[in-house]
């Protein structure tokens, strides 16, 4: 956006707060048209209105009135109950006796948060050279999901916690469309499909910003080791304003901290390849502790997304496979999350992609997490496999998995696998599915070897920056990277 619109929408955005302070109560501009709030719960909704004065909040699916006075810095909030789902339009009204604000085309449904950086960023219309897969039959497709809303928060940077942002819900449609994030988009649209609800999206994310990015200020002091004064802040690479913490947590999220959710989904990691030890996983904790106190909502649902294979300066190299196995150790610690696997989902020559455009499965995995864990559709697979355990017999390891959920996908043509001895080299081998007689029952087993391993030591799956795989369990999902060294 250029900066001569950007200052014309931010003396609009002043001319409207203006105005409305002078006649009437003021909303933040996430509550307005076309919004979607959580069904069957009790939301908040606030504002601004004269300090000392009563405001009146109205709905149209109650006959009932919910009241509260304003304090001394002019602040209200309220709660009020919210119908079930459904896709007939609804409105809001709020009076505080100087003037009336109402809100229209209003739906109950699901609204889920869509957090990280460029990965969750990335709209339908994809960035520049970098195109979303599928994204013409979306746009011709788009009318069919009407009840799909969205909101994008503002990447926006500041020293002090915002409480509003300048942004406005749309109504999906062929016009709007390429702006939803994509990852986002096919998340809801497969949860649309599947319960036949409304689903709202609020997109608050950044490109290239660090799990840091979105640390408050206290948790910056107590568990790191990060600077949290703005001279220190723009130290820390100031070629990259991307990578600062706490600046975009207070200028692009803290302004939807109020509105009720009912579950976050996360795509983030490219920037802290390289983090030491056990840092990420331990931030990743922190971090999700924290949005569920601001949140005040109990511990709601969390789904993340592992880091796509990129070759990060060396397609051999295992940095990123090592941020990679603090996601899925996040995956662990963290109550009431889940983590998508998408190490199938770039293709041979998107090595040097960082933004891969296969975004659809991406999405769709998310949502099998959402509609098994927390909408209770048991019967949808939505764990990837991932190591259990193995036995080594002569030149041979045997491993077993979890989550194959019954079957895997191949017999044959398995890639992805290295043995290594006690030379710790690893050597490309060959998997074969085995089935191991063992208690009465037949047991999934891969039987891996290498002509140059006499006696293998270790094993590894995908532990590099840029390798795909091909296994998968009944469901076609992939299985998560690993290795069964420490080295």
């Amino acid at each position: 956006m250029s900066a001569m619109k950007m200052k014309a929408l931010m003396t609009a955005a002043l001319v409207a707060f203006a105005l409305n302070g002078q006649a009437k109560v003021r909303l933040p501009h996430i509550l307005g048209d076309n919004m979607v709030v959580q069904q069957n719960t009790q939301v908040r909704l606030w504002g601004w209105a004269k300090a000392g004065s009563k405001v009146n909040v109205k709905t149209s699916w109650s006959d009932g009135v919910e009241s509260t006075k304003t304090g001394k810095d002019g602040r209200w909030m309220v709660k009020v109950a919210t119908p079930k789902a459904s896709y007939e339009p609804l409105s809001i009204t709020f009076d505080d006796g100087d003037g009336v604000v109402v809100l229209q085309n209003v739906l109950s449904g699901e609204v889920w948060v869509c957090a990280g950086q460029s990965n969750m960023e990335m709209p339908m219309k994809g960035f520049g050279n970098c195109p979303v897969e599928g994204y013409n039959e979306e746009v011709i497709d788009a009318r069919q999901y009407r009840g799909i809303h969205y909101v994008k928060i503002p990447s926006e940077m500041r020293v002090e916690p915002q409480e509003d942002a300048l942004c406005e819900w749309k109504e999906n449609s062929p016009e709007t469309i390429g702006d939803a994030s994509a990852t986002g988009y096919f998340f809801a649209q497969m949860v649309n499909r599947a319960l036949d609800v409304p689903v709202g999206l609020i997109m608050a994310n950044k490109g290239g910003s660090r799990v840091e990015s979105w640390l408050t200020k206290e948790n910056l002091e107590k568990y790191t080791d990060e600077p949290t004064d703005s001279a220190g802040i723009v130290r820390f690479k100031p070629e990259y304003d991307y990578y600062r913490a706490l600046l975009w947590g207070n200028g692009t999220f803290n302004p939807i901290l109020n509105y009720t959710i009912k579950g976050i989904l996360y795509y983030q990691g490219c920037s802290n390849v390289g983090d030491p030890g056990n840092q990420y996983s331990e931030r990743m904790k922190i971090l999700v502790d924290q949005w569920r106190k601001q949140f005040d909502l109990g511990e709601i649902p969390f789904y993340f997304v592992e880091i796509a294979p990129f070759h990060y300066d060396n397609v051999n190299a295992d940095n990123a496979s090592r941020l990679r196995e603090q996601q899925y150790r996040a995956s662990t610690i963290i109550p009431n999350s889940g983590l998508v696997c998408t190490n199938d989902l770039v293709y041979p020559y998107e090595k040097t992609q960082i933004h891969p455009a296969q975004k659809r499965q991406v999405g769709q995995r998310l949502a099998y997490l959402a509609l098994n864990k927390t909408y209770g559709m048991t019967t949808v697979g939505c764990l990837s496999p991932s190591f259990k355990d193995m036995k080594i017999v002569g030149n041979t390891v045997d491993i077993h998995l979890n989550n194959d959920l019954g079957a895997i996908n191949r017999f044959e043509d398995i890639q992805g696998f290295e043995l290594a001895g006690e030379d710790h080299v690893f050597h490309p081998a060959r998997a074969e599915h085995f089935w191991q007689p063992g208690g009465g029952y037949w047991d999934e087993t891969i039987r891996i070897t290498s002509p140059d391993v006499k006696q293998p030591v270790a094993v590894r799956y995908c532990f590099k920056n840029f390798q795909i795989g091909n296994l998968k369990n009944a469901a076609g999902l992939p299985l998560f990277p690993f290795r069964t060294d420490n080295w």
